[in-house]
């Protein structure tokens, strides 16, 4: 189908007013960029969506402190989410996804713990993914007994793949799903995707070079299994997996690809395609009333995965 028409106009309008691309000439420029990109989408009459309550915390991890933000929902349904956010391993922070967070804290009745990881240059692989695990084993300590999922958006996704593969090579924490919305699995870019969304949908291939070129300077990092996803040899074993992807998105083949190998690993796995729609559509909630509906969708197919 064609590109959603309110996505056409806002595409248009970051366009005309020189928002995009979105990378900028340094990871400093690009991180305020994306913020304040994050920030402006909500307008002057944005009120958050309502959740129980919110408390930022620390958790140990191993470079120091990681800050997690806690999301309770309205309806406590006795799950638990480690949350990491999108953002090209560079970009993003708590602040960026709360609509996000507030929005899987009500879709399926969980607990959130949004982790605000180390971001790349500074700290690249495997610093991200190890935060990230500090986080899982922190979260399932503090709520034992609930049934955790480890979930993500775009390079958050990718994390959370990894993150299901450490906790499974590693003995770590029980999952019992994984949410992965629109996720960075070829780190060799080599899908057909990637050329056919490469300009004009908000992300692009460019963008995607330069984010792995910052997360990953060593190249030996991109054959390893918990970042080249898409050729990990072994994916038996892992949590049930909601798989979301985009219709315009320069990811969406290999986050395709990436459902089928699960799946053909016997891994129980809900796709959610995205009809019309374009890379970090979650992140327009209010704004596009398709991103609204189809990321209820993708709640629903990971709620009925959980008990």
């Amino acid at each position: 189908m064609p590109l959603d028409p309110q996505f056409r106009t806002v595409i248009d309008q970051l366009t005309a007013a020189g928002a995009l691309p979105l990378v900028r000439a340094s990871a400093q420029e690009t991180r305020s960029h994306y913020r304040a990109l994050a920030l402006a989408r909500r307008g002057d009459g944005y009120r958050p969506e309502p959740v129980g309550d919110v408390a930022d915390h620390r958790v140990d991890g191993p470079a120091g402190p990681v800050p997690v933000r806690i999301y309770h929902p309205l309806e406590d349904r006795g799950r638990v989410v480690t949350y990491l956010h999108g953002g090209g391993w560079v970009v993003g922070d708590l602040d960026t996804h709360d609509p996000v967070c507030r929005r899987v804290a009500n879709g399926v009745g969980a607990t959130v713990v949004a982790v605000d990881y180390r971001l790349a240059p500074e700290h690249p692989h495997p610093a991200p993914l190890d935060d990230a695990m500090a986080a899982l084993a922190w979260t399932a300590d503090r709520y034992p007994g609930r049934p955790h999922v480890v979930a993500g958006d775009s390079a958050g996704a990718s994390l959370a793949a990894g993150a299901a593969l450490r906790a499974r090579e590693e003995n770590g924490p029980a999952l019992a799903a994984q949410l992965l919305v629109y996720p960075a699995t070829d780190p060799h870019m080599g899908m057909p995707s990637i050329r056919a969304n490469a300009e004009g949908f908000f992300l692009t291939r460019a963008d995607m070079t330069w984010f792995y070129a910052q997360y990953l300077p060593d190249p030996a990092g991109r054959t390893e299994p918990v970042v080249d996803l898409l050729r990990a040899p072994d994916l038996a074993g892992l949590p049930p997996a909601v798989v979301a992807t985009a219709e315009f998105d320069p990811l969406r083949d290999e986050g395709d690809a990436y459902a089928g190998r699960l799946r053909a690993a016997g891994v129980a796995v809900r796709h959610v395609p995205g009809p019309g729609l374009v890379h970090g559509y979650f992140a327009f909630l209010g704004v596009v009333a398709a991103a609204d509906a189809r990321s209820r969708d993708v709640l629903d197919a990971l709620d009925e995965l959980l008990p």
